[in-house]
């Protein structure tokens, strides 16, 4: 009997990797917590909104169409679960919710494209209504076809933070300001590894040209001070101190933060992946191998779920993964080592954008004790800092048990970053032994009244 293998996630990786094992002559399961594909990046807008992809997605128009017009093809020779969460992994077995519908899922292979989320460093204020992840700000824009504020402030750093403010000033919303903590220099200083992708540096270059256009100010080597506003009124403006020390405060109704992207790795922490601290992101990572085989037999990681490299690297971690899948089964494949070729020239350009756009983990020490980290449990750098001091906890999960960070809602994805830099520099280890959240099912909040349970 032909293998069952089962592909979680919509995005590049997921279709990529579905459309090489329908080419191999499989019927694989695809499974996607959204409405429809085209994961975050490619994120459709609902059925009868009738705006241009050029519109929606900009330079990645083309390819963003490529990408739906491939699943398109696909729908019929797949058995495709929407709507549908994966909330929990066991061997050789998914669990599923939709609606209230639970049931499992066994497989032979599993390719999780989980995708990224933004990785998030706390401001003081930034509990505010109205204050978003540069992601959510994307949400709102290509999924209903709204700005989140009518003068919205972009704060952060990476590629992300001005492809959206780019999309914003297409779409016609006002952009206050973009600022960004990391500078000009670190810029230059990254062009080496940058022209890996020449084609990608020039889509970065042509979305600043969109932002000089509409004469959206943009201040470099901002660091962030203070989210304003009240409680009553959400957000009216943000201050930050620029590189010569002088503040500049802005107003604004909304702010969309974000410090590139964090793999979604929940799901393979709960099937037993093997995670190992990567210094060049200052992560923890699962572990794969060149083609996306994880440590456990049978599970597979592809795309930003495993790596942040972008869409494009993506689609081909996607194919490859399930190249690896499709070998480890005993089936013949094609085009592994050009696959690796062109990903490893991806890798490098990724490389580049860290160093372009670096994290601010610095930023982290000089928090002010009443800045909220845990924004779920309303827990402030200076209640970690007091665990810190006061009970010894230096590693995540026990401080974690002494002070409520991380336990909220989103499980620590926004939270336990920053509430880890917030460790170490307490305790003043390195955050490698500060250790992460450990992953707990469900992933995600599911109903109270479960009414049925099939299994399949």
């Amino acid at each position: 009997m032909a293998p069952r293998v089962v592909v979680i996630g919509t995005g590049p990786a997921g279709v990529r990797a579905a459309q090489a094992l329908v080419e191999a002559g499989l019927r694989p399961v695809v499974v996607d917590e959204g409405r429809r594909d085209g994961g975050q990046i490619y994120r459709r807008q609902p059925e009868g909104f009738s705006r241009s992809y050029e519109t929606l997605y900009g330079t990645e128009a083309a390819r963003a169409a490529a990408l739906h017009q491939s699943f398109d093809a696909l729908k019929n020779r797949i058995d495709y679960l929407p709507e549908t969460l994966v909330w929990n992994i066991s061997p050789n077995t998914a669990h599923l919710v939709s609606g209230t519908r639970y049931h499992t899922l066994a497989f032979d292979a599993l390719i999780v494209c989980s995708g990224a989320t933004d990785r998030l460093m706390p401001v003081k204020g930034w509990h505010l209504a109205g204050t978003y992840s540069l992601g959510g700000a994307q949400v709102a824009l290509k999924s209903q076809g709204c700005a989140i504020g009518a003068r919205t402030v972009m704060m952060g750093s990476g590629p992300l933070l001005y492809l959206v403010a780019a999309q914003y000033v297409k779409a016609g919303a006002q952009v206050a300001a973009v600022l960004d903590t990391s500078t000009f220099m670190q810029r230059v200083a990254a062009l080496p590894r940058l022209l890996a992708i020449p084609a990608a540096l020039r889509k970065g270059i042509a979305l600043t040209r969109v932002l000089a256009r509409a004469r959206v100010p943009v201040y470099r080597g901002v660091r962030p001070v203070e989210i304003k506003g009240s409680p009553q009124q959400g957000v009216s403006g943000v201050e930050v101190a620029l590189p010569g020390g002088e503040r500049l405060e802005l107003a604004c109704e909304a702010v969309a933060l974000g410090y590139h992207l964090r793999p979604e790795t929940q799901l393979a922490d709960l099937a037993g992946c093997r995670f190992l601290f990567d210094e060049s992101t200052q992560q923890w990572l699962p572990q794969i191998d060149a083609d996306g085989r994880s440590s456990l037999k049978g599970i597979y990681l592809a795309g930003d779920g495993a790596r942040v490299r972008g869409a494009d690297a993506a689609e081909r971690s996607g194919r490859l993964a399930a190249l690896a899948a499709m070998h480890d089964q005993g089936m013949r494949v094609e085009g592994v080592e050009r696959l690796r070729a062109e990903l490893a020239r991806f890798t490098r350009f990724a490389a580049g954008l860290r160093k372009a756009f670096p994290w601010p983990a610095k930023f982290a020490a000089s928090l002010p004790d009443e800045t909220i980290v845990c924004r779920c449990e309303a827990i402030t750098a200076g209640e970690l800092r007091r665990v810190v001091h006061e009970t010894g906890a230096r590693e995540a999960n026990r401080a974690k048990a002494f002070s409520r960070v991380g336990m909220g809602r989103c499980q620590g994805r926004y939270c336990g970053h920053a509430g880890a830099e917030v460790i170490a520099a307490a305790a003043s280890v390195p955050l490698s032994s500060v250790g992460r959240l450990r992953g707990q099912a469900p992933v995600k909040p599911l109903p109270v009244a479960l009414i049925e349970e099939v299994n399949e």
